[in-house]
């Protein structure tokens, strides 16, 4: 073992205390690149074209020129910061970003800012507001990517993060929290080599706890410069994440997911909202500590992600719904173009309490196959990382082979959390249950829900799932979880839209006038959130009252009659006819 000189152990301690992780498959054969191109053809799917796409965004510190490409040298590596107006570590860092800016010309360092995305302004306004603060960061490039194209192909979802690009603009690292001062002065230490040290980690062939020591013992690596690239590899703190303050542990949890080649799956997973951070490795194995060459050669391990989750953001279930959405739980040691035990599909956990919600999705996953799901449910019996150079392998090798759909990642599934049981249909009712939900709508949103709920939008007709849906149950608002109708006052309309004959109570919705499109409306909102519903009419059927609540599908969330009882609606069962 090589023994490191004090200030970088000193810097070993600083990065493990400073750590701001909020959320933060192996070597294609032939017949995996022959279909490689087939599987990215989508092309929001993986990051393309980075460099280009800096130099194209409008740059906004009025003394540094109008757009990306006159801040970006393409003659050097670059530093991206990604951050918020509303982060206030981000904004307490700004200072040390402008000096950065100044002081290393070796490497670019710019800052990217994405309005309408993730709770930051509108473009115009965030312009408007950092318009006061550029005479205080004279030094930092602000780039407006209006269309979050950079953060959707990273899977930025913690602010500040950085995004180490080289001269390419390939995707070394991305770095979620702030980067220290030794660690950018690394960087610029490591810029004129095109930071060689750290693509060299990133070929690494080992285990990340040996190949840091194989590393250190091949090449005597005692500089303070190779102990800060080491330290940008994604760590924690003893296992611990940490919130924004660096000081508040999140709360989390972990699940095991086997769904073909780890790389597609750790990506996805990544994207989705609560997950703190995805590792790949191997699982359920017949020894310890395999190399990738062990497991494809039949070790019985199966290629895992290590999903760890913030349990106050996001819950099991959801993880799971995502988890089925991208895998074929059919097929038997295969998925997408891999086939081999070590591609099978499979939840393994640690905690018994998970087995009664794993159970449940894979029970109700079979009645829509009339397949055998052969998806595995198993205690975890061992789980070893998998090397380096798997880890965020899609974000550093943008053409590698993928069988997900990592896109579905930001077609997000609502969380809607289980509640305290209610004994009666007044108590379920009351708005005082529903008043706590979490009121950041566009971050837990589709992009159509939120333009429904928040901005009075009406879906094409004929177009959501539950126009045509009569399975008994509770409808309830997609924001809040208010319940609004019944299954029991649903009917067909002919309309293209869900259509019901009353609400669960004249008390959970409010109506107003709509004179929007020169027409004269009855709209409906709901009581507790005010979302927007739809419209009201009087052409529904006599025997039933005559009205016709028109209602979008998503402003809707649908809790079948079977999951009342566990979401905290069982009051309300009988209800139900």
């Amino acid at each position: 073992m090589v023994n490191f000189p004090q200030s970088a152990k000193n810097l070993t301690v600083t990065l493990l205390i400073s750590s701001l992780l909020l959320l933060g498959c192996q070597k294609m054969n032939a017949k995996e690149n022959a279909g490689s191109a087939r599987a990215t053809s989508k092309a929001d799917l993986l990051p393309t074209d980075t460099l280009a796409t800096l130099q194209g965004l409008s740059q906004i510190n009025p003394k540094l020129g109008k757009m990306g490409r006159h801040v970006i040298d393409p003659n050097k590596p670059t530093v991206v910061k990604f951050w918020a107006s509303w982060c206030p570590l981000c904004l307490a860092t700004l200072q040390e970003s402008d000096a950065w800016a100044r002081q290393y010309p070796n490497m670019n360092v710019v800052s990217v800012v994405s309005p309408g995305h993730l709770s930051e302004k509108s473009p115009q306004d965030f312009q408007t507001w950092y318009t006061v603060l550029t005479k205080d960061y004279a030094n930092l490039p602000v780039l407006m990517d209006n269309y979050g194209k950079l953060i959707k192909q990273f899977g930025v979802q913690v602010y500040p993060s950085f995004a180490i690009l080289d001269k390419q603009g390939n995707l070394l690292k991305l770095v979620k929290g702030n980067l220290t001062p030794a660690q950018i002065q690394a960087l610029s230490d490591n810029a004129s080599n095109d930071f060689a040290e750290l693509k060299a980690m990133n070929q690494a062939k080992n285990p990340p706890s040996q190949s840091d020591q194989a590393d250190e013992q091949a090449n005597n690596q005692t500089s303070k410069q190779a102990a800060s690239i080491k330290a940008l590899a994604p760590i924690n703190h003893n296992g611990v994440y940490y919130q924004a303050d660096g000081k508040t542990p999140i709360r989390t949890h972990t699940i095991y997911l086997a769904g073909g080649c780890f790389w597609g799956l750790e990506a996805y997973m990544e994207r989705v909202d609560g997950v703190v951070d995805a590792i790949s490795g191997y699982a359920n194995g017949n020894s310890a500590n395999p190399s990738y060459e062990q497991v494809i050669a039949g070790s019985g391990h199966a290629e895992t992600v290590k999903v760890i989750y913030d349990i106050d953001q996001t819950n099991l279930e959801t993880l799971l719904a995502y988890y089925v959405r991208v895998i074929d739980p059919t097929s038997l040691n295969k998925q997408g173009n891999d086939r081999g035990a070590q591609y099978r599909t499979g939840i393994y956990y640690t905690d018994a309490n998970d087995k009664p919600i794993i159970d449940k999705t894979l029970a109700d996953l079979a009645k829509k196959y009339p397949q055998k799901i052969v998806v595995e449910n198993k205690p975890l019996a061992n789980f070893y990382d998998a090397e380096n150079y798997h880890q965020d392998y899609l974000s550093k090798n943008p053409n590698g082979y993928c069988h997900i759909d990592i896109s579905l990642a930001n077609q997000k599934i609502p969380v809607i959390k289980a509640l305290a049981p209610a004994t009666t249909v007044t108590e379920a009712l009351n708005p005082t249950r529903y008043q706590n939900y979490d009121k950041n709508a566009k971050s837990r949103l589709t992009q159509a829900q939120y333009d429904v709920t928040q901005n009075a939008a009406t879906e094409r007709a004929f177009s959501h799932q539950y126009d045509h849906l009569f399975a008994k149950g509770l409808y309830v608002d997609i924001v809040s979880g208010e319940p609004l109708f019944l299954s029991t006052d649903k009917y067909d309309s002919g309309c293209g839209w869900p259509s019901f004959t009353k609400p669960i109570s004249a008390n959970v919705i409010t109506t107003s006038t709509d004179s929007s499109f020169n027409m004269t409306r009855t709209e409906v909102r709901s009581r507790v959130a005010n979302s927007h519903l739809g419209h009201v009419f009087d052409d529904g059927p006599k025997d039933k009252g005559g009205l016709r609540y028109c209602i979008n599908g998503d402003a809707l969330q649908f809790i079948a009659l079977a999951d009342m009882q566990a979401a905290g609606y069982g009051a309300l069962m009988p209800l139900v006819k």
